[in-house]
């Protein structure tokens, strides 16, 4: 079985709704419904599954991972988006982080911490 397709299937299982009421930790990082991010985190994740556009020239740009908070994977593996923070003069704190196939995590606080996006 190829490395990609291990992948694939990893993330298709990781990906799949746990059918509980309370958040389940995946990877050792706490899980959020797609329905319980503010309303800026659903519109960027809709942006993200569209393939744009996107609000910032920045988004879309590969996320390097520096704080090895999420999973290792290769380089270029992971791309950051935006997530409009009303009355910010910049791009703000929230970010939305995204592997392929279906992978993607929450940052509230410029990647200090992440939560794995469930949808």
């Amino acid at each position: 079985m190829s490395r990609h397709l291990r992948l694939w299937m990893l993330a298709a299982l990781l990906w799949l709704p746990s059918g509980q009421a309370e958040p389940v930790k995946q990877a050792g990082l706490p899980v959020i419904a797609a329905a319980e991010l503010p309303a800026e985190a659903r519109e960027t994740l809709h942006a993200i599954k569209q393939g744009g556009p996107f609000a910032y020239e920045r988004d879309g740009a590969a996320f390097k991972n520096y704080e090895r908070i999420l999973p290792q994977q290769p380089r270029g593996y992971y791309r950051e988006y935006t997530v409009k923070t009303p009355g910010a003069r910049n791009r703000g704190a929230r970010r939305i982080v995204c592997g392929e196939p279906v992978e993607c995590y929450y940052s509230a606080d410029h990647y200090q911490t992440f939560k794995r996006i469930r949808e």
